[in-house]
C-alpha cells in the first residue's frame, strides 16, 4: 500500500474556488503556477510537489487532507469518459509524445542488463507503459519514474522472479514482449493472458515457434505458455508475415543467444529500428535493420544505457488530422516528416499540406477535403493505426473514399459509432465506402480500441454540439496527456475519472 495524490478532490476545490474566474487571473493570484498547468490539474492530473503546495496555500487546506492511500498508484483511475464541444479551429502547438511502440519493447529490454541503471527519456505517460511498470517492479527490478520530465529509471539488477503476473499482463498486449528478457535473466517464464485492444484473431503462434527455433523448450496448457532454456542459440528464422511486435521479440531474444540468428521477412517500422539503436548501443550487434533481414550475432551480455525514445508517428499523424478535420493550423512538435510515409502521401490528396522545419511539422488545410482510397499494409505502406482516424476524416470529404484494412478484423470498430454520428459509411467487397461530406452531429459514442478512440476525438472536434466518448480509458492506453494537448490547441474537451479496481 503507497500514498498519492487524490486529484479528483483537488480539481474539484480548484473548480468550486476559482467559479466563474478565468484561468489566469488564478495563476496570477497563486503566482508561480500557470494557466496550463492549473488546466491540467482541473482534469484530473499530477503535478509537482513545489505546485502542489502553493496550491494547498492559496485553498487553505491541509496537504494532508489531499493524500489518500494507493495499492498500484499510477493505474489507480481512469477516464470514464470525454466530452467535447464541435466547431473549433485547431491552432498553435503541440509536443508529439514518445513513441508507443518503442517504449514498450525498450522498457523490456531493459531487464537484459544485470547490473546498472537504464535511464529512458521521452517515455509516453499512457496507461499501457504505467502497466509495464508496473510489469518491471512485479519481476523484481527496481523502477523511478519522473513524470514531469517523462523520464524512466530502471535498475534490472534485482530482478528475480520469471512469472508474469496475470493481472497486469491482461491489461496490455505488449506484455508478450517482456518473454525474451526474463527468459534470458532467469531461464525460465511462464506467461497466462496478454490484454490489448480487441481487433481480432492476432496469432502469437509465430513468436513460441521463432523461441522454440532459437532452442527454448515451450510448454502450453490449458492456461499457460512456459518457456525453459540454459541459453538460446542462434538460428535461421521466417517470419510468415513481417509482424512488429514477433520481429522485437525474437530480435531481443537473439542478442544474448550463442551464435548468429537470421531473421527474414522481418517488420521495417521505424520503431523496429529505435529498439535496435537501443540494444546496440548496450552492446547488441545488428545488422540489416530497415533491409527485412536482420543479422544479430548473439553476445554474453549487455549493458545498461541512457536512451531517448523516437516521437510517436501515430501520435502525430492522428494530431495532423485532428488539424485537417477543423481547418486548423498546427504545428507537430518532435515530429519527423519521414516517419509520416504513405500517411502524408494521402493527406496531401485529401488537400491538406504538411511542411517541415527541422523536428517540427506544420499542417494547414485550405479549402475542401478530396476523396481517398486507403489500403492499409505493413510499413512503409499505410499503418493501421491510422485507418479510424483518417476515416473519420473522409467523412468530411467532398465524394466516395474507399478504405480497405488488410492487417486486424476488428479495425472497424469506429463505423459503427461514426455512423451514430451522421456518418455514412458502407460495406462493399470488404471495404468501407466512405460517402462524403456528412453533416456531424453529437452523440454519445464508445472507444472500442485506442486508435478507434481517436478517430471519435476527431469527428467529435467538427461535429455540431456535444459528443460524449464512453470507455475513454481505452484511449488513455495509448495516448499521453490527450486532455491537456488538445485543449492547448484550442479544442473544448473535458474528462471524468474514476477510481480503477484493475488489481
Amino acid at each position: 500500500m503507497s500514498s498519492m495524490l487524490d486529484t479528483q478532490q483537488l480539481a474539484a476545490l480548484l473548480k468550486s474556488k476559482r467559479g466563474e474566474r478565468g484561468l489566469r487571473e488564478i495563476a496570477q493570484e497563486i503566482g508561480n503556477v500557470s494557466p496550463a498547468t492549473l488546466s491540467r490539474i482541473e482534469n484530473g492530473k499530477m503535478l509537482d510537489v513545489e505546485t502542489f503546495l502553493h496550491l494547498c496555500d492559496w485553498l487553505q487546506v491541509s496537504p494532508q487532507q489531499l493524500i489518500k492511500k494507493a495499492e498500484y498508484g499510477l493505474l489507480a483511475s481512469h477516464a470514464t469518459r470525454y466530452h467535447i464541444q464541435g466547431g473549433q479551429r485547431l491552432e498553435g502547438s503541440v509536443v508529439i509524445q514518445g513513441a508507443k511502440n518503442a517504449a514498450l519493447p525498450i522498457i523490456a529490454a531493459s531487464l537484459l542488463a544485470s547490473k546498472g541503471q537504464t535511464i529512458i527519456h521521452n517515455v509516453p505517460l499512457i496507461r499501457d507503459v504505467f502497466a509495464a511498470i508496473e510489469l518491471v517492479r512485479a519481476l523484481g527490478a527496481r523502477v523511478k519514474l519522473h513524470e514531469e520530465d517523462q523520464v524512466l529509471i530502471i535498475d534490472a539488477s534485482t530482478l528475480t522472479s520469471n512469472i508474469l503476473p496475470t493481472h497486469i499482463t491482461q491489461l496490455f498486449r505488449g506484455s508478450v514482449l517482456f518473454l525474451a528478457p526474463v527468459l534470458l535473466r532467469t531461464g525460465q517464464v511462464s506467461l497466462a493472458t496478454v490484454g490489448g485492444c480487441n481487433l481480432g484473431k492476432r496469432n502469437l503462434d509465430f513468436h513460441y515457434r521463432g523461441f522454440a527455433r532459437l532452442g527454448a523448450q515451450v510448454t502450453e496448457d490449458s492456461e499457460h505458455i512456459s518457456m525453459h532454456s540454459e541459453r538460446l542459440a542462434g538460428s535461421y528464422i521466417y517470419l510468415d508475415t513481417p509482424s512488429h511486435t514477433g520481429t522485437e521479440n525474437l530480435m531481443i531474444a537473439a542478442t544474448l543467444a550463442q551464435g548468429t540468428t537470421t531473421i527474414e521477412n522481418a517488420a521495417l517500422e521505424p520503431e523496429i529500428a529505435d529498439v535496435a539503436r537501443f540494444l546496440s548501443l548496450m552492446g547488441a550487434r545488428i545488422s540489416g535493420v530497415g533491409t527485412g533481414v536482420l543479422q544479430i550475432e548473439g553476445v554474453h551480455d549487455l549493458s545498461a544505457v541512457e536512451y531517448t525514445l523516437m516521437p510517436d508517428r501515430i501520435d502525430a499523424g492522428t494530431m495532423a488530422m485532428l488539424a485537417a478535420a477543423t481547418g486548423g493550423d498546427t504545428e507537430l512538435v518532435g515530429a519527423q516528416i519521414q516517419h509520416f510515409g504513405v500517411v502524408r502521401a494521402k493527406m496531401e490528396q485529401m488537400g491538406v499540406e504538411l511542411r517541415s522545419d527541422g523536428p517540427v511539422v506544420r499542417v494547414r488545410r485550405r479549402g475542401a477535403l478530396r476523396p481517398v482510397n486507403v489500403i492499409t499494409w505493413p510499413y512503409p505502406g499505410y499503418a493501421t493505426d491510422l485507418q479510424p482516424q483518417i476515416m473519420a476524416l473522409a467523412c468530411l470529404a467532398e465524394g466516395n473514399s474507399y478504405i480497405r484494412e488488410t492487417l486486424f478484423d476488428g479495425r472497424f470498430s469506429a463505423v459503427p459509432e461514426l455512423v451514430k454520428m451522421g456518418a455514412r459509411i458502407e460495406f462493399q467487397e470488404g471495404a468501407a465506402v466512405v460517402s462524403g461530406p456528412s453533416h456531424l452531429s453529437g452523440t454519445t459514442v464508445t472507444a472500442h480500441d485506442i486508435r478507434a478512440g481517436m478517430a471519435l476525438v476527431v469527428a467529435g472536434a467538427v461535429a455540431e454540439g456535444e459528443t460524449i466518448i464512453e470507455n475513454a480509458r481505452m484511449i488513455e492506453r495509448g495516448c499521453s496527456a490527450i486532455v491537456r494537448r488538445l485543449t492547448q490547441l484550442g479544442l473544448s474537451i473535458v474528462e471524468e475519472r474514476q477510481s480503477s479496481a484493475e488489481f
